[in-house]
Formats: structure tokens, C-alpha cells, sequence
């Protein structure tokens, strides 16, 4: 990997309170662009994980690039009528870098109104009518995107609006589908069935064996190709493994970009299989398909929840499929506290993520007095 990276402060092995109470140290370079990559939830989790680390002066600028290929829901609806792109998980992640869903004194000063807006654009009307599931956000992205025919534009405006800490970029300024090659379906087992549309593909009750974008060769976003090349760190993961997070690596212009940067990369394992797409799947086999759709990318670093990982010498032997010389497989107690829904907590995600870029070797737990565990909360869907 390249030598051109921005060295964090070293950090010991004691609590994280000595690298989340300011700055980093003069000569550590500053804090680091980060760039994460997904879509749906498993982004917002990152975002808001960043968002707590730009808090602490080791994350700046922050970038979200999302993917453009919800077809479901709200998003569906309006791209279907509008010719627009999804905006659902744009939304999202918008609302992730406002930080109106954390602490409120991780709020921007200078927007003390940005939890009520967040509120706000992640509303969904109720009812039985034509606005009926239809969230705030949605429709006032894709007004902005009408008026100004400018989906940059439009995403930085709402960003504004909301005081958010970062920027919010779509991965392509077109809407993209995605089509899976599926076994499992029909008579014949092993007989595989092409299915095309991001709901369609991820509850399907095959089995996806690999994914791929329409049209064949999109156009990357410009703003998103320029985020990635300058990033200091790039994540993947958590997410919707076959839509939300693959996708970014089937673009070939964002799969260049991600292959080539001198970045540090990180890849965030998902908690838990999930129903449809990746049913079953162990997270040695959430790697593999990873290093089968993009067998030239390399990271720095798996990142997985303790909990998740039955055995983890399996977990890092898979791993050296896609792991960089010298990167490593980190595994914390990232997981909220939530019986019923898999989801990451943001802030033990932070403190993870901190004591891997800062290269204190297993990520450290979390200090007590160092930032409350964050509820999981119900970002809305797209």
C-alpha cells in the first residue's frame, strides 16, 4: 500500500478517552477524509459512527456515496413516476451525518434547529392517500432534484438545510438496476434463474450467486470518483451485501478508483446473514463474494463483531483472500443492545474504527464516561 498516508497519533492500549477528547496531536497529519460506501441502513450505521469521530477531530471531511438502485417503497415509487434517482437512502444518510438521531450535543451549534429538520425529512405520511408512505425527504429531494436538475446540487442544498457533517454523494447520477444470477428456484436446484430489481434480489428465497449492474458500463458520479481518489479511508460494509454494498464495486469507473487509492480500506462485516439475499451466509462467505466480484481489491482491514464470529481463526484464514500485506482481521463488540433487530451501535462502531486507523493493535472497549452506547433507532426505510 502506498506511503502516502496520513499517520493517525498513536494510541495505547488503555481507554479510547485518549484519542476522543480533541484534535489529534500536532504532527499526526490531522484528522482523515473519510469516504464510506453502501446504502439502506448498514450506511447510516457507518455515517453516524463517523459523525461521532469527526466529533472527536479524527474524522474531516466525512463523505457518504450511496447507491442508486432502490426500486422499492417510496424511492421506487417516485423513481418510476419522476425518472428520478431513489432517494431513500440518501435520505438516510443525510439524516446520519446531521446527527439528529445522537446525543444532541453532537449537533451542529450552528444549526440548533438540525434536530427537528431530521425529524422532519424522515417522516412518513400515514393514510390510505397518494402521499401515503411517502417520507418527507423524499419528496423534497426529488422537488430539488426537479428544480435544480442537479442531484449534486439538490443533495448539498438539503445538506445544508440539515447542518450535516460531511457531504451525501450518489454513487452514479442515473438510477441503476441490479440483476442477479440466483440458484435454488424451480424444479432443478442448480438450474440458475436471472432476477432483475434490488427488492426482487434481496428476498429472493434462492440463493445469489453474483450480481451485476444495468446499464452494463453507468457513469460514476464525478463528485463521488474525486471523494474516493482524495480519501485517507475508505469503508465498506455494513449492509445489504448483494445491493447495498457489492454494487459499489461493479461500477467500473468507482471500482477503479477504490482499487487504485492510497487509501486505507476497511471492510465492516454485517452482524447477522439476512433474510433472502444472504441467508445463511457465514461471514467467511460475505468475504468470499466480496473477493469474487472484485478479486483485485485489497484491504487493510476486516472489522467484525466479537459476537458474530464463531470461530475466528476460519474467519481470518478467509480473510487472506482480501486482506492487503501486513492488514488484519479486528474483531469488537460493535452490536447495539437490541434483542430483536441486528444493528450496530454507533458509538462502540466509532471506538472500533478509531483503534484500527489508529493501529493500536484488537480495537480497544469502550472507556466508561466516554460517549453513552446510542440506542438503535428506527432510521425509516427508503
Amino acid at each position: 500500500m502506498s506511503s502516502n498516508r496520513k499517520p493517525l497519533a498513536a494510541v495505547s492500549d488503555g481507554p479510547l478517552a485518549a484519542v476522543s477528547d480533541g484534535p489529534l496531536a500536532a504532527g499526526s497529519g490531522g484528522p482523515l477524509a473519510a469516504v464510506a460506501l453502501g446504502g439502506g441502513h448498514g450506511l447510516h450505521a457507518t455515517l453516524s459512527a463517523l459523525r461521532l469521530l469527526a466529533d472527536r477531530g479524527l474524522a474531516d471531511p466525512v463523505t457518504a456515496v450511496v447507491t442508486v438502485a432502490d426500486d422499492g417503497g417510496s424511492s421506487g415509487r417516485l423513481r418510476r413516476e419522476l425518472g428520478l434517482l431513489p432517494p431513500g437512502d440518501l435520505r438516510m444518510a443525510l439524516a446520519a451525518l446531521a446527527g439528529g438521531h445522537l446525543d444532541p450535543g453532537h449537533l451542529d451549534p450552528g444549526h440548533a434547529a438540525g434536530a427537528g429538520w431530521v425529524r422532519l425529512v424522515q417522516h412518513r405520511f400515514g393514510g390510505t392517500g397518494a402521499l401515503a408512505g411517502h417520507a418527507v425527504g423524499n419528496l423534497l429531494l426529488a422537488g430539488l432534484m426537479e428544480v435544480l436538475d442537479d442531484p449534486v446540487r439538490a443533495l448539498d442544498e438539503v445538506g445544508a438545510l440539515l447542518g450535516t457533517r460531511g457531504r451525501v454523494l450518489p454513487m452514479a447520477c442515473e438510477a441503476l438496476d441490479i440483476e442477479a444470477e440466483v440458484t435454488g428456484l424451480g424444479d432443478d436446484p442448480r438450474r440458475a434463474h436471472r432476477i432483475r430489481g434490488q427488492v426482487a434480489v434481496a428476498s429472493t428465497p434462492g440463493r445469489v450467486r453474483r450480481v451485476r449492474l444495468l446499464p452494463e458500463r453507468p457513469r460514476a458520479c464525478p463528485e463521488a470518483l474525486d471523494a474516493v481518489r482524495s480519501a485517507d479511508v475508505l469503508l465498506l460494509g455494513p449492509g445489504s451485501w448483494f445491493t447495498s454494498v457489492l454494487p459499489h464495486l461493479l461500477l467500473p469507473q468507482l471500482r477503479e478508483a477504490l482499487v487504485s487509492s492510497a487509501a486505507r480500506r476497511i471492510v465492516v462485516l454485517n452482524l447477522a446473514p439476512e433474510p433472502g439475499e444472504t441467508a445463511g451466509f457465514s461471514p467467511e462467505q460475505h468475504l468470499a463474494v466480496l473477493a469474487e466480484h472484485a478479486p483485485q481489491l485489497r484491504v487493510d482491514a476486516v472489522l467484525a463483531d466479537v459476537a458474530a464470529v464463531p470461530v475466528p481463526e476460519r474467519l481470518r484464514r478467509a480473510a487472506d483472500a482480501v486482506l492487503a500485506p501486513g492488514g488484519r482481521v479486528h474483531l469488537a463488540p460493535v452490536a447495539a443492545a437490541d434483542p430483536t433487530t441486528p444493528r450496530h451501535d454507533p458509538a462502540a462502531l466509532a471506538d472500533a474504527l478509531a483503534a484500527v486507523l489508529c493501529g493500536s493493535g484488537d480495537p480497544v472497549p469502550q472507556a466508561a464516561g466516554v460517549g453513552p452506547k446510542m440506542p438503535a433507532v428506527d432510521e425509516g426505510g427508503p
